[in-house]
């Protein structure tokens, strides 16, 4: 009986298969932006052994849908045109899409700052309002961006195929759920570029930088191997840390009422609702989101991508010095495209950022090439994580993506230190990236400390002199250190004359 139903199953499976559909990957659906300049991956399904026929622009490229029913096609580099085409693919059916553009494609990864959406942006000094940029989002529809919907529990060892997205043309009526980082960064490209761009928006609020590697990576670091074992136990403690808050829920609101009222009485932070714990497994664990929403787009052709993340390792910076370039170099690995350009936004100041993370992003920059890191501790709300103010951010990295992967020379950094020497009781400071000059943006320089030989820090006095910094101290006869904005919150006011602001640092690297 048993061989009997296998049969019949087979059977079924068979001609089930046999008369699959030619479809493509939801990455090629309408509307899509195709990259420019390279050989570009076309792929999908249909049934085992069936002719599958690409057909776009003068190319016309055939294959064999293989034992699973899986085919790909590449198309010969393509030039950049803002007239919408066809893809048409040919197998038992014939299946047209419509809309379709070439130019440049980035991805555009991390989490909830990066998901962050333009309806929820908010105005600092002269930069815009929501509902100004949105209005003005209509004038560029050759922006579009692919829309990854969230994996939840996905902790999970199958990596999916395909992530059922879906690309939008930027419009007024659809702006408002880009991701404001992504829509400000493809914004300014297109104002340089003058050709289409496309955004894929694969984030995840809340998300640790291990759920975005896979398996293999992590497991070749043996420094990372706690991972595994911190989210296992994390795991079983779960239904207990549940049982815990739902006991005292009625309590921890009572409290959360009582505080948030004293809170808006002194014009303080209003302390966080209490909610239930989230379990480990909602996003997905290590290498979880790998599996969902990052294997899924391999090999779909890009130019390079935006990382907007370190939030949800906050504290683990010196772990965070493994863990980024694990990632940018796998990512890498696995598409197969060299060492295509990589920006890293700077997490923003927040009472759950140590410097070190920081410090671990800048490093990075030090150790991997073709990486650039975008400082945004100007536009911190140091009571929100979720600062609301991203054109900047945006502007900012897309000034360094020019740099890196259109050859445009302009000064796109702000100051990193450099070197310091001693001379009697002062510290002579030395930068790179100093631009057209230094600047100490609105009076004098702020946020220095300096350290004799005992490592006690103390305020410094910091003055700009011929594009150095002279720092020094009262009691401080014999400096060793200094930092400049090594806090959590940062207040740092060192700019170059380009607009671009310093990233923290201190001089007694360990």
């Amino acid at each position: 009986m048993l061989k009997r139903n296998l049969f019949f199953t087979l059977v079924l499976f068979s001609f089930h298969n046999a008369n699959a559909e030619v479809k493509p990957n939801s990455l090629f659906t309408e509307n899509c932006v195709l990259q420019q300049g390279v050989k570009v991956p076309i792929w999908g399904t249909a049934s085992v052994n069936e002719k599958v026929t690409v057909y776009f622009e003068d190319q016309a490229i055939t294959t064999i849908a293989n034992n699973q029913g899986k085919w790909l096609v590449k198309l010969k580099p393509l030039k950049a045109t803002s007239v919408p085409q066809q893809l048409i693919i040919q197998g038992q059916n014939r299946i047209t899409i419509t809309g379709i553009l070439v130019g440049e494609v980035w991805l555009c990864s991390g989490q909830s700052n990066m998901g962050f959406p333009l309806r929820a942006i908010k105005p600092v000094g002269t930069y815009s309002k929501a509902a100004a940029v949105i209005k003005e989002a209509q004038q560029y529809p050759l922006i579009r961006q692919f829309s990854i919907p969230l994996k939840k529990n996905a902790d999970i060892p199958i990596i999916k195929e395909d992530v059922n997205g879906k690309w939008q043309v930027c419009d007024s009526n659809t702006a408002p759920n880009f991701s404001a980082v992504a829509y400000f960064f493809g914004r300014e490209l297109f104002k340089k570029l003058k050709v289409p761009i496309g955004l894929i928006n694969s984030s995840y609020g809340g998300t640790a930088i291990e759920n975005w590697i896979n398996r293999e990576t992590l497991e070749s670091y043996p420094e990372l191997k706690s991972i595994f074992s911190d989210y296992e136990k994390a795991l079983h403690d779960f239904p207990e840390k549940l049982n815990e808050y739902t006991i005292h829920q009625n309590e921890l609101m009572e409290k959360y009422s009582g505080d948030s009222a004293e809170a808006s009485l002194l014009h303080k932070e209003t302390p966080r609702k209490p909610s239930p714990p989230m379990s480990p497994a909602e996003r997905g664990g290590p290498t979880g989101l790998w599996n969902t929403m990052i294997s899924p787009l391999i090999p779909f052709a890009i130019k390079g991508c935006v990382w907007y993340q370190g939030e949800a390792n906050g504290s683990r910076g010196t772990q965070y010095r493994v863990l980024l370039p694990a990632l940018i170099n796998s990512w890498r690995s696995n598409w197969n495209l060299g060492n295509f350009p990589f920006i890293i936004i700077q997490i923003p100041g927040w009472k759950g950022h140590q410097p070190e993370l920081r410090e671990a992003q800048l490093i990075t920059t030090e150790h991997v090439s073709n990486t650039a890191m975008t400082v945004i501790t100007d536009c911190d709300d140091t009571l929100n994580v979720h600062p609301g103010n991203k054109e900047p951010v945006g502007w900012r990295a897309a000034m360094q993506a020019l740099g890196l992967a259109y050859r445009d020379r302009s000064e796109n950094w702000g100051p990193v230190y450099q070197s310091m020497t001693t001379l009697n009781n002062q510290v002579i400071l030395n930068f790179k990236h100093i631009g057209s000059g230094l600047i100490a943006k609105n009076g004098t320089l702020k946020d220095f400390e300096i350290a004799g030989p005992d490592k006690q820090f103390v305020p410094a006095i910091a003055t700009i002199v011929n594009n150095t910094i002279i720092v020094s101290a009262p009691g401080i006869n014999k400096p060793v250190a200094v930092r400049m904005g090594w806090s959590r919150c940062p207040q740092v006011n060192l700019f170059n004359k380009e607009g671009f602001c310093a990233t923290a640092f201190r001089t007694d690297f360990e």
